[in-house]
């Protein structure tokens, strides 16, 4: 790991004029390429203190050996400068999408004496012309089958064409009419050439001409009664009006645009492309990168733009490109695209309409394919296996931890504080064995103190199980002098509490165990019907979300129990680094290491479950009512009261006898309600502090 202060170049060698700069290894590899307005303020922000560095950035600084830089003369060089030189050098730490899948292209070879509209994948070759990318091959060839009929292109392979033109004979095609058979000479090069042309320009979205154009042939045909004619140039109106009904209307007629949009988390990102022409989707492009520098949305925009359209001219380039986020430096980006079209290129976020809905469309997608490529990598067995490998060796297991539970703390603003527990078997999420807690030991903001209290909680728990069915070893002897077991401890289980002997019932009280009715964090006597109980299972490794702090609270919480025999790691947010108990340094998984990806997405999912519940929790709390706490009054019931007396201030008023008229209030339940009223005293009126006006109250949304 090199120290950065020892390649750091002085301040007065740096330029202060726009640029592109490359960080190289010690085996001079370039690892990284930047590009900056300003070279000497960019680059030195790489060196300040290494601790007020993005994790990524630091990664990379102190990979590298060494920095250099390249000064153009404008901001619109330099974007295509880096362009080239990321192409060139594929650098490690440079964001590099890939496609999801090899898409099919329709494409048009113009570059040939005799133009052939074919499939095509993979690099785009010069003087070709493509339309798409597709979802799948059968579907052009479903476009050029109906198209053929109005624009009888060649679509066979050179050896093909060379035998008809040896033979003269055409192929089955050039008999039913779908080539013109320019092999056999029945066109001029220059007539085929026309009828490619205007098939790219159908397909480009100028479709009302050839459809005015065969509609106005067709009725003068049938005006000099050349019915046969009339009929077949009616056949090739509705075969263009079918392959035009294979891409909905979406954007107004002749809009020609992309819409870009992107999903992220804190380690990788999917890109989704529409392309529209003519108003109409021509295809569609999913990439997937992973995020090794530290980016936003807005920089993973404008490395995609760069990708997309760095081997690209002309119309090849739409005229607008809607993005969820504006690149850095808007200008320049849409500069350069302009250069690379030859004409205007608008860059920017649709804001209503038919574009932001269609955008809404694009990022859905997006969502969707992130989720997908999660999935797919979670799911693969042999990757799980890996993934669980490499926990257990940087962690220094003796075995691959097959059941991980993560724990996370949630609340807002030191309020309605709770937390989560998931848990992970053979690496796939269990979400039957998911809980969530209230913190109860103490009021406000403390992640510390509550990680440490819901470790408790669950493990107590686990003991008294083990306790129950006999599996706890009893303790040693006391040591001499000892008189007894510790005060408060009247059980076998260290810093658990048993139950003592219930009233009229004799023999051994089951220990108590959470049942499917009852909140996570309460527990109540459940008889033994053989299942196994919630917190049964111990896990081999424990995570909480959170550093050095948090880990030490949990590992307290284990030793207090007398648990030694579960590992206990930490794993921060927005970090990569995983904490473990009494360590001063962390433990650094590789960047590309599955076994990072597990502990990530078992973190992120703990987060995501306690924050569900603590936002539901905060709800409840906001739409709470005194009318809650009286026994068996329902939803329905509760509605009906408010219904018909207008507010709860309203109802408070009310005598028993006048509640007694809502429809489904009894007596003993319309009592209920006063006496529950009664003691919830109302809010202090509101005052108005200009005029010292009391204002009246109104909690007619109470419910």
């Amino acid at each position: 790991m090199a120290d950065p202060s020892s390649y750091r170049p002085s301040p007065g060698q740096i330029p202060d004029s726009p640029g592109v700069y490359k960080f190289r290894d010690e085996h001079r590899r370039v690892i990284y390429v930047g590009k900056a307005k300003n070279l000497r303020q960019r680059v030195a922000n790489y060196f300040q203190d290494l601790a007020n560095l993005h994790p990524r950035t630091r990664t990379m600084v102190t990979t590298a050996a060494s920095v250099e830089w390249t000064v153009v003369s404008t901001e619109v060089e330099a974007l295509q400068l880096e362009y080239t030189w990321i192409k060139e050098f594929d650098p490690r730490f440079n964001v590099k999408y890939r496609d999801d899948k090899s898409y099919p292209y329709l494409a048009v070879t113009l570059n040939e004496e005799f133009p052939r509209v074919q499939v095509m994948r993979g690099a785009k070759k010069k003087g070709v012309r493509y339309f798409g990318p597709y979802g799948h091959a059968w579907a052009i060839r479903e476009t050029v089958d109906l198209m053929l009929r109005v624009f009888p292109v060649r679509t066979c392979s050179a050896g093909v064409f060379k035998n008809a033109a040896r033979t003269g004979r055409p192929c089955l095609l050039g008999y039913i009419d779908k080539c013109s058979a320019p092999c056999v000479g029945r066109v001029t090069p220059e007539e085929h050439r026309e009828l490619a042309e205007d098939f790219c320009d159908f397909m480009a979205g100028r479709t009302g001409t050839y459809i005015r154009r065969l509609e106005k042939d067709m009725m003068q045909a049938a005006e000099e009664m050349e019915y046969e004619r009339a009929a077949r140039l009616r056949d090739d109106a509705e075969a263009l009006k079918r392959a035009m009904e294979k891409s909905a209307v979406v954007l107004a007629d002749a809009t020609d645009a992309d819409l870009i949009a992107v999903a992220e988390d804190e380690l990788e990102a999917a890109l989704q492309i529409f392309h529209v022409r003519g108003g109409r989707v021509r295809g569609q492009r999913g990439w997937v990168t992973d995020k090794v520098e530290a980016v936003d949305t807005s920089g993973l925009v404008e490395h995609a733009l760069q990708q997309l359209y760095g081997e690209e001219r002309g119309d090849a380039v739409p005229k607008e490109v809607l993005v969820p986020a504006l690149p850095e430096d808007t200008e320049a980006v849409s500069q350069w695209l302009a250069e690379r079209r030859g004409s205007q290129v608008s860059l920017r976020i649709p804001q209503r309409g038919d574009k932001k809905d269609l955008m809404a469309t694009v990022q859905r997608n997006a969502q969707q394919a992130l989720g997908l490529h999660k999935t797919k990598r979670a799911s693969d067995l042999t990757t799980r296996s890996r993934a669980l490998e490499e926990i257990a060796e940087a962690l220094g297991l003796d075995t691959a931890p097959l059941r991980i539970e993560c724990y996370d703390i949630s609340h807002l603003q030191g309020d309605d504080v709770v937390a989560s527990m998931v848990v992970f078997e053979d690496g796939l999420a269990r979400k039957s064995e998911y809980r969530r807690f209230q913190i109860r030991g103490f009021e406000g903001q403390d992640d510390v103190r509550s990680m440490h209290e819901v470790i408790g909680r669950r493990f107590k728990r686990y003991l008294q199980e083990k306790e129950r069915t006999g599996e706890w070893e009893e303790p040693q002897e006391p040591a001499p002098g000892a008189t007894g077991p510790a005060p408060g401890a009247t059980g076998s289980v260290p810093g658990v509490t048993a139950p003592g002997p219930t009233p009229g019932v004799t023999g051994p009280v089951p220990a108590p165990v959470l049942t499917a009715a009852s909140p996570a964090d309460e527990i109540e006597p459940r008889e033994d019907d053989g299942r196994p109980k919630r917190f049964a299972y111990p896990p081999q490794l424990v995570v909480v979300d959170g550093g050095q702090p948090q880990v030490a609270a949990a590992k307290r919480a284990l030793d207090e129990l007398g648990i030694d025999d579960i590992a206990v790691c930490g794993l921060a947010k927005r970090l990569e680094e995983v904490w473990l108990p009494d360590d001063d340094d962390p433990v650094v998984l590789p960047r590309s290491s599955e076994g990072l990806y597990l502990l990530q997405r078992v973190r992120d999912e703990a987060h995501r479950f306690a924050i569900t519940y603590q936002r539901a929790k905060r709800a409840k709390r906001i739409r709470s009512s005194p009318l809650d706490d009286v026994a068996g009054l329902g939803e329905t019931r509760k509605q009906a009261l408010i219904k018909h007396f207008g507010s709860v201030k309203k109802l408070r008023q009310a005598t028993i006898e006048e509640i007694c008229e809502v429809p489904g209030i009894g007596r003993r339940t319309a009592e209920s309600v006063a006496a529950a009223l009664a003691s919830t005293a109302p809010a202090a009126p509101a005052v108005n502090t200009a005029t010292g006006e009391i204002m009246e109250e109104d909690d007619g949304g109470a419910s």
